[in-house]
């Protein structure tokens, strides 16, 4: 059956709503080019992109839900459905996978109780994997809301999502602070992060992506500052003394990642 249309915003909410619609619409010269912002606020308010939210845009921006629709559903950044405080991506491709990203992927799945796109009972994490994150240098990596926790493992990963879960403070390895799924979606909207400090604590491209860089202009190498993999220190507390750059430094068996294909081969050419 058709479905009915979707109901609108309660009164106060699509007050506010309008008028933080009205401030992103005239940072554009033609109103449609703000639909991606505009979804991020409506994201902001449900922690997704529901039917309520699109015909909002739609409406605001005088497009047809069709057209908002194939936007939101589209980028991967907008959910589809509700969600939890904190959504965990593991990348699961190519090198973060080989580096354990893949053994990140499954454990925290049965640590959880969750499979990928799935939230758990007390609504705090939503796991899912994720592709290349552009930090490969830190492989392998997971992200909580778009901050990076590099060079992680299966325990790290653990420890992470239980203090998450747990409400103790967590620290990215490099970014501006955690914040909840829907503070984050009203940053990514263009509305500034008015947490003290926050983006002061934005930082820049780690020591690893810069290396070669500076080695090209003839600088000296960067200090290496990653913890070593196996140091069994805390994951939001960087070990001194590190003498990684980073994880590709430090050796793990591919197995671990995909134990039906082990590191080093197992025949002769040919067989």
């Amino acid at each position: 059956m058709p479905q009915l249309p979707a109901p609108d915003y309660p009164a106060d909410v699509r007050a506010r709503l309008e008028a933080d619609a009205k401030e992103i619409i005239a940072r554009y010269p033609g109103a449609r080019s703000a639909l991606l912002p505009l979804l991020h606020l409506v994201q902001s308010e449900e922690g997704y992109v529901s039917r309520t939210g699109m015909a909002f845009c739609a409406e605001l921006l005088e497009l047809t839900t069709a057209e908002v629709t194939a936007v939101a559903t589209f980028y991967s950044m907008y959910r589809r459905k509700p969600g939890g405080d904190y959504q965990v991506g593991v990348c699961t491709n190519t090198l973060c996978a080989v580096m354990g990203g893949d053994a990140i992927f499954d454990e925290l799945k049965e640590h959880l109780g969750v499979g990928n796109d799935e939230t758990t009972e007390d609504g705090k994490v939503t796991l899912e994997h994720i592709e290349c994150n552009a930090a490969c240098d830190f492989a392998p990596v997971v992200m909580v809301n778009w901050e990076f926790f590099d060079n992680q493992t299966p325990d790290s990963a653990k420890r992470l999502v239980d203090d998450l879960r747990g409400g103790r403070p967590v620290e990215p390895t490099r970014g501006a602070p955690l914040c909840t799924y829907k503070e984050t979606a009203r940053i990514l909207a263009g509305f500034p992060d008015e947490r003290p400090g926050a983006v002061g604590a934005t930082g820049g491209a780690g020591p690893a992506s810069l290396i070669g860089l500076r080695l090209a202009k003839g600088e000296a190498p960067a200090p290496r500052v990653v913890r070593p993999r196996d140091s069994g220190a805390p994951h939001d507390a960087p070990q001194p003394g590190s003498q990684h750059l980073s994880s590709h430094d430090a050796p793990q068996q591919t197995s671990a990642s995909d134990p039906a294909g082990p590191a080093g081969p197992e025949a002769e050419e040919g067989e």
